[in-house]
């Protein structure tokens, strides 16, 4: 039996949403599923736990992007209830160091890319203002 995934996988201060490189075609969201799906096939309900702030939509339209540009596939198990899985493909696997490098790197950035986002918000305010 897989572990669950944790509820708490990219909290509110993971590097992730600071991170300016966006994998898997643009969508926001994309790198985080792929991430979610890199120790094995997952099932909707628990690709939710941990992106808990992607609507159900969201999260739809990213899996079926991700589908699209190969990097995951979709599987009916049949079965009592047939269900269904997403996994990462090869072409999608491959994407996991890159992935891995882009984290480090806004970690090692965190402040920086931090203060510029400050920045530019207490500049945007003073120039609406």
């Amino acid at each position: 039996m897989r572990q669950p995934l944790p509820a708490d996988m990219f909290d509110e201060l993971c590097p992730s949403s600071l991170n300016p490189i966006r994998f898997g075609f643009g969508d926001k969201w994309a790198a985080l599923v792929i991430r979610c799906l890199q120790d094995g096939p997952r099932r909707f309900s628990e690709l939710r736990v941990p992106l808990g702030r992607v609507t159900a939509k969201g999260l739809t339209r990213s899996l079926r992007s991700l589908e699209r540009g190969g990097l995951v596939r979709r599987t009916v198990v049949a079965g009592a209830g047939s269900r269904v899985e997403y996994e990462l493909t090869p072409l999608g696997r491959s994407m996991l160091a890159p992935m891995a490098a882009a984290c480090a790197w806004a970690e090692d950035h965190w402040d920086e890319l931090l203060e510029a986002r400050e920045s530019h918000d207490a500049a945007s305010l003073d120039r609406a203002g």
